[in-house]
């Protein structure tokens, strides 16, 4: 296109208009961008390590109560909850551990689990006789992942005691549990409820006070993992209210850490705001006063024929062009700016984490604002143009 060739080459031409529209963008794009890419990187870091610690989604009943199947199937397909097992007991929840012959014995807390628990790592299926130990419980018994182990019952007033054989589907980092424990399957916590209530377990050679079959199964609390850290509050309170019990969970911590988040959004907001607004201005009479400036040129092109819609696409193209040049090199001056702030302040980031993060997604829409609020800058240069009468301006100029 003619327009856009004249264009082109009247801001080559005039590049000191240029490089100071260039200098506008970069000197507010530049620090923006490196705010915007550390509150991403720090509070990612801080997200990403909350995370990382599955009790953080961990809602568990408080107390002992008394539950139904029919009362927690009414817990089951909420969205928010990503794993939910009933629990016994908790005076019922400790057994002795030792490898098979080993005389080592380790009291621990026995905690139910299953598929799609987040505590156990990827893959590992926690069902029939398998079960996971903490990292110090694995240590201390010399036990690893593939082992056998034996739970030993802590009765003291049975004739015999309950010796239930498992195999160590994984010992579980350290970060994951704290102190001796073993996540069993909820099947293993219910015989072992059964076996201190005096029921008999004929399949273990125990004979007790009443019958097994006679057992109505009552639940004396819930587990819950939420999906996200933002569903923990929600679903607490909808626990408590459909359970009608009280809970426990990290809440404040999270709401401490999300509030930190839209503090931060909200100050961004207004800084970029601001920002724009200056940006704004300023591009708009620069583009404008460049427009008056070259009014006869513009004039003498129009006479030779050029439709005025057409001649006001000369400030549009002009401000693409300025749009596209200052945002290339505020994202090369980023590239280089981040590693030098993350080498200065990043030492403290958990696990490693980058000072600063810009995701492409983002980076995009940052581009497309740019481009809006350039091409919107010059809107009025190009008004001005468009209204322009090509012989007044030329009969004024002579």
């Amino acid at each position: 296109m003619l327009i856009a060739w004249l264009a082109w080459r009247d801001l080559m031409r005039d590049r000191f208009f240029l490089l100071c529209n260039v200098a506008v963008l970069i000197g507010v794009l530049l620090p923006l961008l490196l705010l915007i890419g550390v509150r991403n990187g720090v509070y990612g870091a801080l997200v990403g390590e909350m995370l990382a610690d599955p009790a953080n989604r961990q809602i568990d009943t408080a107390g002992n109560a008394a539950f139904t199947p029919e009362d927690l199937a009414a817990l089951e397909g909420w969205p928010e909850i990503a794993f939910l097992t009933p629990r016994t007991r908790s005076q019922f929840d400790f057994m002795n551990v030792r490898a098979p012959g080993g005389r080592r014995l380790r009291p621990a807390l026995v905690a139910p689990s299953g598929a799609g628990d987040p505590t156990l790592p990827e893959g590992v299926d926690i069902s029939g006789d398998s079960v996971a130990l903490s990292a110090q419980l694995a240590a201390q018994l010399g036990l690893k992942a593939g082992d056998e182990a034996q739970l030993v019952s802590q009765a003291e007033d049975r004739d015999k005691q309950l010796v239930l054989p498992v195999r160590v589907a994984a010992v579980l980092p350290e970060t994951a549990v704290s102190g001796r424990t073993v996540l069993a399957p909820f099947a293993l916590l219910d015989l072992i409820e059964a076996y201190y209530d005096s029921y008999s377990l004929p399949g273990h050679g125990i004979v007790g006070r009443r019958d097994l079959s006679q057992r109505v199964p009552v639940y004396a609390g819930v587990r819950v993992y939420a999906r996200r850290l933002d569903d923990v509050a929600p679903l607490q309170a909808r626990m408590e209210r459909v359970l009608n019990v009280a809970t426990l969970a990290r809440t404040r911590d999270i709401e401490a850490l999300l509030g930190l988040g839209r503090k931060l959004n909200l100050a961004l907001a207004l800084t970029a705001s601001l920002a724009a607004l200056g940006m704004g201005a300023a591009l708009i009479f620069g583009f404008w006063s460049d427009a008056a400036r070259k009014r006869p040129v513009l004039a003498a092109i129009a006479l030779l024929g050029v439709p005025g819609r057409t001649l006001a696409l000369f400030p549009m193209v002009q401000a693409l062009v300025t749009a596209v040049l200052g945002l290339a090199l505020s994202f090369a001056l980023y590239r280089g700016v981040a590693p030098v702030a993350a080498a200065l302040f990043g030492q403290g980031l958990p696990r490693g984490a980058p000072l600063s993060v810009l995701p492409v997604a983002q980076g995009l829409a940052i581009c497309a604002a740019v481009l809006a609020l350039v091409l919107g800058a010059a809107g009025l240069a190009a008004w001005s143009v468009l209204r322009l009468d090509p012989a007044r301006v030329l009969r004024e100029g002579t």
